[in-house]
């Protein structure tokens, strides 16, 4: 892997879209795949954004801490609008509450359905709850397993929401690459309304194959445009942690997207408009 050299440090206004914050000690979710034996902090996690040249960072509310985001809001505060913030939400929270946060600097709430059962979409609680959060014009990250996105993205974009796919979409590379895993949510592209996430590498393909991200990369720009991708360093690469992963983050954009004008959609143009900077 390449170092990135001194001329292509990220543009002005970069942003790092996928980063989680915690600390031990907080409480659990009950049910939970992974907990944390560490602590990740919102002043290391902004040394790191100020050493690789970036300027702002999108908090996500990490699956273990369920939907109590206390931690990431008193960040958000802390932060001084540097990071902006990404909720769980049970649907059935008032959207006065959403009102609060979307004014403490929250621009989304994400749905992590691995190991959970799809939501009722069809329901009233989810109909009122979506509406709230398209007039307080948030995004609903989704993040769930590949076979899952027709279900999940198909009632979300026939309720006018703005998506927001984590990782790729998720599909399982580990063992085999198919191509074909792209091809609906590459169809969604059409629609105007999907922005999908060129993060996390490790949690799709093995060393053994992750040389085959490129390809998948490319594939996106090209059913999205960059304008419609973002980069995330997935920090502090839960069960992957490592101590120069930021740095390879970070080069395997370099590395997918050569194209300097698209480097600079993707890390500053496309997140600063999506996310209310």
């Amino acid at each position: 892997m390449n170092t990135i050299s001194v001329s292509e440090y990220p543009p002005p206004g970069a942003i790092d879209t996928h980063a989680h914050v915690f600390g031990q000690g907080l409480p659990m979710a009950a049910k939970r795949r992974y907990t944390p034996d560490y602590s990740a902090g919102l002043e290391r996690y902004l040394s790191l954004l100020q050493g690789h040249g970036l300027a702002g960072g999108v908090l996500i509310q990490p699956s273990f801490l369920g939907y109590d985001n206390r931690y990431l809001l008193d960040s958000l505060g802390q932060a001084r609008g540097q990071c902006k913030g990404v909720v769980a939400l049970d649907p059935a929270t008032p959207s006065a509450v959403l009102r609060e946060m979307a004014a403490a600097g929250v621009v989304g709430v994400r749905l992590n359905l691995f190991g959970q059962l799809l939501p009722a979409f069809q329901d009233s609680v989810w109909h009122s709850f979506l509406s709230c959060v398209n007039r307080l014009d948030w995004h609903v990250e989704v993040h769930c397993p590949n076979s899952q996105l027709p279900d999940v993205l198909a009632p979300l974009l026939a309720r006018g929401c703005k998506l927001v796919v984590d990782h790729f979409g998720r599909p399982d590379y580990r063992l085999d690459v198919d191509p074909a895993a792209l091809d609906y949510l590459c169809r969604t592209a059409d629609t105007g309304r999907v922005w999908v996430k060129l993060s996390a590498p490790y949690r799709i393909w093995s060393e053994q194959t992750i040389s085959q991200s490129g390809l998948a990369a490319r594939r996106l720009l090209d059913a999205f445009s960059a304008r419609r991708l973002l980069w995330g360093s997935d920090w502090p690469h839960t069960q992957h942690e490592a101590p120069s992963e930021f740095d390879r983050a970070l080069q395997h954009l370099f590395d997918w997207v050569p194209n300097a004008q698209d480097r600079s959609a993707i890390l500053a143009d496309t997140p600063r408009l999506l996310f209310k900077y």
